[in-house]
């Protein structure tokens, strides 16, 4: 049996940018978008994606869920981590204090890191778990 592994991983890529964007988050793929999408006022959520386990099992069906819950962030971008490389640089130089860390979130507002939930936050966690600590960001910073 012969796999072709850049067509297994093109798949996958294709199908967790889909997902996301489905669920109503912009993507950046180049510094100048995250640039544009972070300097907008009010408060941004920001998700960094990946092929993980993790991201497709826990990450991005909280990213989902959480926004179609009560209060919510102005903006939801998504920049993707191993792909969109220069992008998802430019994104983590806004979140001031935070190790990198795919799949995670990030809460801005007018432009200012206020939150993040990082891997090790995800990893291994139920996703209502993640979306609890999402709508919790909501309620203090999305006012």
């Amino acid at each position: 049996m012969n796999l072709n592994f850049n067509f297994f991983m093109n798949d996958a890529v294709e199908s967790a940018r889909k997902e996301i964007v489905e669920a109503g988050y912009t993507q950046l793929t180049t510094p100048e978008e995250v640039d544009e999408a972070l300097a907008k006022k009010g408060t941004t959520l920001v998700m960094v994606n990946s092929v993980c386990g993790c991201a497709g099992g826990i990450a991005r069906p909280a990213a989902s869920y959480s926004v179609k819950q009560g209060i919510r962030p102005d903006h939801l971008v998504t920049v993707f981590a191993g792909q969109d490389k220069e992008a998802t640089e430019q994104a983590r130089s806004y979140f001031t204090g935070y190790p990198p860390s795919s799949p995670s979130f990030a809460l801005l507002k007018d432009g200012e890191i206020q939150m993040m939930v990082q891997r090790h936050e995800i990893e291994g966690e139920e996703p209502m778990e993640v979306v609890n600590k999402l709508i919790g960001a909501f309620n203090t910073y999305c006012k």
